[in-house]
């Protein structure tokens, strides 16, 4: 029987068309286990590049659900790497806030028997309200050179992550409009219960790269209060807590 090839150092870059836009992507198994999910890498990434950190939604992605933001954040964050030409996506298995999906399938049920939102309803449920972790995302982007990134999110959660793993993190947060009033409501759900950093409108966004294509002319988005430079270490902040 011939041994099958070792996919964490194959060769694997091809072109990758969307939107009518070409990219090169190769892609790497997470560190640690392959399983946790893989690395799509476009270009050739340096310090400063975009960073996408997505867990998996089925329902958003595959099923096209009207009720969640993952989808369009998923596509608003692959737009703007591809119009930098270089970035990575990390994409975790990490379905319903690492509970799974059933369990993310029970919340439904107990958020509409009982009218609570997503957090309260895996709380009434005895699961974990957010059971996902991103040390093995952290690995992952220094295993590829990088100790400073601009990281496409809105939580941040997932930021203060990522630092603790000793990544310098600049948030970019992601503005996308709410497919229905129950997308909505989960918005302002994550903004009041998790302090998501949930845009109002849409931003004054940058098109064009710098040179060398890894840093943009101007921020992709308004700074976030109280993040500091990425270019110099700091100690932990305080992030806002937006109530309403």
């Amino acid at each position: 029987m011939t041994a099958a090839p070792d996919s964490s150092a194959a060769d694997n870059g091809h072109r990758f068309v969307r939107n009518g836009h070409e990219s090169h992507v190769h892609v790497i198994p997470v560190a640690g286990d392959p399983d946790l999910g893989h690395l799509l890498v476009f270009g050739r990434p340096a310090d400063g590049c975009l960073v996408r950190v997505h867990s998996r939604c089925f329902y958003g992605e595959s099923l096209g659900s009207q009720d969640c933001d993952c989808g369009p954040e998923l596509h608003k964050s692959l737009d703007f790497i591809q119009q930098e030409g270089v970035g990575v996506l990390v994409y975790l298995e990490q379905e319903g806030r690492g509970a799974g999906l059933v369990a993310k399938a029970m919340g439904y049920r107990e958020s509409e028997r009982t009218g609570v939102d997503s957090f309260t309803a895996y709380h009434n449920l005895g699961f974990p309200v957010d059971a996902r972790r991103y040390e093995y995302a952290a690995d992952s982007l220094r295993g590829l050179g990088l100790r400073r990134i601009r990281l496409l999110t809105n939580n941040p959660d997932k930021v203060q992550a990522l630092r603790e793993a000793g990544l310098l993190v600049h948030p970019e947060p992601i503005y996308t409009t709410p497919l229905s009033e129950r997308a909505s409501a989960y918005l302002e759900s994550k903004r009041r219960r998790r302090g998501h950093w949930i845009p109002r409108g849409e931003p004054e966004q940058a098109l064009t790269s710098a040179p060398g294509g890894t840093r943009p002319t101007r921020p992709l988005h308004r700074p976030v209060p109280g993040t500091p430079d990425p270019d110099r270490t700091a100690p932990p902040i305080s992030f806002p807590r937006y109530h309403g």
